[in-house]
């Protein structure tokens, strides 16, 4: 189930200027990384702070960029040469910080427990998807609940003041996707279907026998 990933293509579209500026002036995409986690902390802020309804706007306008940021980081370590293996490595940590800096946002809101549960949730789709890479299953993204789809409850979240039941949301999503993501895993797996090898936003692939350095690609949803 792809959810709201199949509109990457889409939203890439809509990010071409900004790309081929950090691609022409030789951005760092760590710089791309470091911007997502201030937008989700900002996001957050703003949903902690301001009451609900006026904290639509902000959160909204935050987490869209936030979700830019992670494509941007890849695609512009892609066309400006500067995929590394420490690369992959910024971006899953910086990808992760910025999910559970999101979250933290309904504290103010939501009982610490269940806060909690939804930190630990979260992250589940993302290191299933990692376990399968691993493996040397292609990655797999997308929905039911992934990046996109919880940056959107928490959003909802902001315009209607439903904290609670969005926690919940992002607690039964994030399993519900997990399992599912472990299912087309085992079942890849089984198949011995051909993977692409780990797929992450900046990685530069194993040397081949040849010593020549490979280049896959990654995806927005983790």
């Amino acid at each position: 189930m792809m959810g709201l990933y199949a509109l990457k293509p889409w939203f890439a579209g809509r990010l071409v200027v900004v790309r081929r500026y950090g691609v022409r002036h030789e951005i760092s995409p760590n710089v791309f990384t470091v911007a997502g986690v201030v937008c989700a902390a900002a996001a957050a802020v703003s949903l902690a702070m301001l009451p609900a309804h006026f904290s639509a706007f902000p959160v909204a306008l935050f987490l869209v960029a936030r979700l830019a940021c992670a494509n941007l980081d890849g695609t512009v370590a892609r066309e400006s040469g500067k995929e590394s293996p420490l690369g992959s490595v910024v971006n899953e940590v910086g990808d992760r910080a910025a999910d559970l800096v999101v979250v933290l946002g309904l504290l103010p809101y939501v009982p610490l427990p269940l806060v909690l549960g939804a930190l630990l949730a979260s992250t589940l789709p993302s290191w299933m998807a990692l376990a399968g890479a691993a493996a040397g299953v292609a990655r797999i993204n997308g929905g039911p609940v992934g990046k996109t789809e919880r940056c959107l409850i928490v959003i909802i979240a902001a315009a209607t003041g439903w904290y609670l039941p969005a926690a919940v949301a992002v607690i039964a999503g994030s399993l519900l996707t997990c399992v599912l993501r472990a299912f087309q895993i085992a079942g890849r797996c089984r198949a011995g279907a051909p993977g692409d090898g780990p797929s992450t936003d900046r990685t530069a692939a194993a040397p081949a026998a040849s010593g020549g350095p490979g280049r896959p690609v990654t995806a927005l949803e983790r």
